[in-house]
């Protein structure tokens, strides 16, 4: 294929120039608006779906009009996790062969290289008698708290799902995630002046004090499991003892098995509190299902290695912490191949980067596993 590389970059200098985040729904709506008219320019059914007013539009893309089958399923997301006015601080840059702004790897990289395989794959006539559909939504980085059900509903049409997650920094793919738990918990004590009379107070930061230890302790890294209490907040003055505190809690485990016995323990600390007379409010559970290889999945991945190898391009399969909306199409028993997406890194933070040198040759790598799909 002939990528022009400074059209690309322009056009990804645009869209990463737009701040996305999860909850900004202007800002996914005007990268939505974007791949709207492209890929209605090559002649795709493209259908704009709203599910919530908290959450920009998901796009659901086809090549052939009312199609209730797919060859392929091919997945992105146009939300990023930054805050409204990101962009204006640290916009789009290139240095050497790095390129940098925020979601410039997660995942806007990634969404232009699928448009431009597929305008390839659809010039070339390889998409004739295919059944093909992108989907992407605005609200991944959020658990896909909206869009969830829709991609379970898709990927059940599918013979097989590519996630165009970016290849980790040293090119690896994924084909292995942990599952994913977020909780929300609520602590209501009772306040006092903490120097007239202490005694009659019930401190809502003790019971948080005591959940944030017990919790930490849950992690095994024998088994996979992680717990980690990322946000809390409490009380109001240091003189009154504290009526009210909150906890964040993110979860990350192997298999299902871990993950309830983590909740278990959880609603049990929650009827039993630490500290006589403190009421619990826990929210939240399991937001993604660990994304665990099937055999066909696993011999995709092996052709996939081999069309690697015959690119010359370095690459291997690993397990990562990291969620994605290829957990969900795998729990549906669907062949799901994700991170195949250009080479970066340092997602979610200031550094974040992707290597241009990469962007062609994972093209390629994803033009031709389509083809080699396609042809089954």
């Amino acid at each position: 294929m002939q990528l022009n590389i400074e059209k690309y970059l322009e056009e990804l200098e645009y869209l990463v120039n737009i701040d996305s985040g999860s909850k900004y729904p202007k800002g996914t709506g005007k990268v939505a608006d974007f791949f709207v008219k492209k890929y209605k320019e090559i002649g795709w059914e493209v259908e704009e779906i709203k599910l919530s007013d908290e959450a920009g539009p998901i796009l659901k893309i086809n090549n052939k009009k009312n199609s209730d089958q797919y060859d392929v399923l091919l997945l992105g997301h146009m939300d990023t996790v930054f805050p409204v006015g990101e962009a204006k601080k640290r916009p789009f840059m290139i240095e050497g062969n790095k390129a940098f702004g925020p979601g410039v790897n997660d995942m806007k990289n990634g969404l232009l290289a699928m448009y431009y395989s597929i305008e390839h794959l659809q010039e070339s006539e390889k998409l004739r008698n295919t059944s093909v559909c992108v989907l992407l939504n605005s609200d991944e980085e959020i658990s896909s708290r909206y869009s969830n059900t829709m991609i379970r509903e898709e990927a059940k049409k599918s013979a097989c799902v590519f996630v165009l997650e970016p290849a980790r920094a040293d090119g690896s793919m994924v084909n292995e995630r942990k599952g994913v738990g977020r909780y929300f918990i609520e602590f209501k004590g009772r306040a006092v002046h903490a120097g007239v009379e202490p005694e009659k107070g019930i401190s809502a930061i003790e019971e948080l004090g005591n959940w944030i230890i017990k919790l930490q302790q849950l992690t095994n890294f024998e088994t996979g499991t992680t717990v980690n209490v990322g946000v809390i907040s409490g009380g109001t003055v240091a003189n009154v003892v504290a009526e009210k505190a909150s906890a964040e809690v993110d979860l990350r485990f192997k298999n299902t098995e871990e993950a309830e016995k983590v909740d278990r323990t959880i609603r049990k600390m929650q009827q039993d509190p630490f500290v006589k007379g403190v009421e619990v409010e826990v929210r939240g559970g399991v937001t993604r299902p660990p994304m665990n290889p099937s055999r066909e999945t696993l011999r995709l991945c092996e052709k996939i290695s081999a069309i690697a190898e015959e690119l010359k391009i370095e690459t291997r399969w690993i397990t990562t912490g990291g969620g994605s909306d290829g957990s969900l199409t795998a729990d549906e028993g669907v062949v799901t191949i994700d991170a195949i997406g250009p080479v970066g890194g340092g997602s979610h933070g200031a550094g974040e980067y992707i290597l241009l040198d990469s962007i062609e040759p994972r093209m390629q790598l994803l033009i031709k596993s389509l083809e080699l799909v396609l042809k089954r």
